[in-house]
C-alpha cells in the first residue's frame, strides 16, 4: 500500500544529552535537548503535524521518557530493535552513521515497514522491568564474586565475603521491592499465582514472564515462540535444507525459561516424559531441551490465555 502525500512520518534518534529528529516527506530535521522539561513542548510540536508513525530505537531505556510523553497524548510511537533500522540501512545503501542520518534513516523505515503500533507499558510496568533487570544483574555480579572466591588467596577472602555479603543484602531488599510493587497489581498477583502452579517455574521466573512477556496469553503459541525465540527457523537454499534453528528473540525471557525447563526435565511429569521421549528417539539433548522449552511456553501462554492452573487439562 502506497502512503498518500498527506501522511507525516518521523524518525527520533535518541542520545543521552539530544534528540535528533528528522520528518518525511518533508525532510525536515532538528535537534532538541533531550531533558524533561522540554519534552511538553516537543510533544505538541510533533502532535501538530498528525504524524501516522513515530519510530525510535531501544536505547537501554534512554528512550523511556520521550515515548512515554508521546504515548500519554495518544501519538502512534513505535520502539524498534536497532538491528532491524541497521539491516534496513544496509539494504538501502545507507552506510554512513550519524545522529542526524540515523533519525532520517528512521523516518524512512517508518514510511517503508509502517511497524505495528504495540502498547506502550505505563510506569508500573516500567518499574517492575527494572526491577527484574536489577535482579538479574545482582544475581550475574554474585555468582561472579563466589566463582572468584573458590580461586582466591587468603589475602583476598575477606574482601571477597563482605562483598558477597553486600551484594546478598541488596538482592534480598530487591526482592522485597519486587514483591510489594508485584502486589500493588491485581492482574499482576494472579498471573503469578497461576504461573508458580506449574512444576520448575519459581518466584524469579514468574516475575520475569510478567514484566518482560506482557504479550503472555494474548498470541497465538507460535506468535509467542517466535517473540521469545524459541520457534525453529528454516535454512533452506534450493536443493540443501539446512538444520532448523532458533535465533533472535528475548535472551533475558530465553534464559530463564531455559531454567524453569531444566527444572522441569527433572520435576514436572510432562516435560519429563516429553524429553525423555525425543532422547530415546534419538534427538540430541539440546535439542530435546529446546523442544522442551517450546512446549513448556506454549503450556504457560495457554494457561495465561484460559486464566487455568497447571492441574487443568490446557487447550493448546
Amino acid at each position: 500500500m502506497k502512503p498518500s502525500v498527506s501522511e507525516t512520518f518521523i524518525g527520533i534518534d535518541v542520545s543521552k544529552q539530544h534528540l535528533d529528529l528528522a520528518v518525511l516527506p518533508t525532510d525536515d530535521t532538528w535537534r532538541t535537548p533531550n531533558r524533561p522539561k522540554d519534552l511538553p513542548a516537543l510533544v505538541e510540536r510533533l502532535a501538530a503535524l498528525r504524524p501516522t508513525r513515530i519510530v525510535l530505537e531501544a536505547t537501554g531505556g534512554l528512550q523511556i521518557p520521550v515515548v512515554t510523553a508521546l504515548a500519554a497524548e495518544g501519538l502512534p510511537v513505535v520502539v524498534v530493535n536497532p538491528r532491524q533500522v541497521r539491516e534496513f540501512a544496509r539494504a538501502a545503501g545507507l552506510l554512513a552513521k550519524t545522529d542526524r542520518l540515523d533519525s532520517r534513516i528512521l523516518a524512512r523505515f517508518a514510511k517503508v515497514m509502517r511497524p505495528k503500533l504495540k502498547p506502550i507499558p505505563d510506569t508500573e510496568a516500567i518499574l517492575l522491568k527494572q526491577l527484574v533487570s536489577r535482579h538479574r544483574q545482582l544475581t550475574g555480579l554474585l555468582v561472579m564474586e563466589k566463582n572468584r572466591r573458590g580461586s582466591a588467596l587468603p589475602d583476598l577472602q575477606a574482601g571477597i565475603n563482605r562483598t558477597i555479603r553486600h551484594l546478598e543484602k541488596e538482592l534480598k531488599k530487591l526482592e522485597e521491592k519486587m514483591d510489594q510493587h508485584l502486589r500493588q497489581n491485581p492482574l499482576w498477583c494472579a498471573t503469578e499465582k497461576l504461573l508458580l502452579t506449574v512444576p520448575g517455574v519459581g518466584p524469579v521466573v514468574a516475575k520475569t514472564l510478567i514484566a518482560e512477556l506482557p504479550e503472555l496469553g494474548l498470541l497465538s503459541h507460535k506468535e509467542v515462540a517466535a517473540l521469545v525465540g524459541v520457534a525453529p527457523l528454516a535454512c533452506d537454499s534450493g536443493q540443501f535444507q539446512g538444520k532448523r534453528r532458533i535465533w533472535g528473540g528475548r535472551a533475558s525471557v530465553r534464559q530463564k525459561l531455559y531454567m524453569a525447563t531444566l527444572v522441569g526435565t527433572r520435576f514436572n511429569p510432562i516435560i519429563r516424559a516429553f524429553y525423555l521421549r525425543l532422547v530415546a528417539h534419538g534427538k540430541p539433548k539440546k535439542l530435546a531441551l529446546v523442544a522442551c522449552m517450546r512446549k513448556l511456553l506454549t503450556i504457560l501462554n495457554a494457561m495465561a490465555r484460559h486464566q487455568q492452573p497447571w492441574q487443568q487439562q490446557l487447550p493448546a
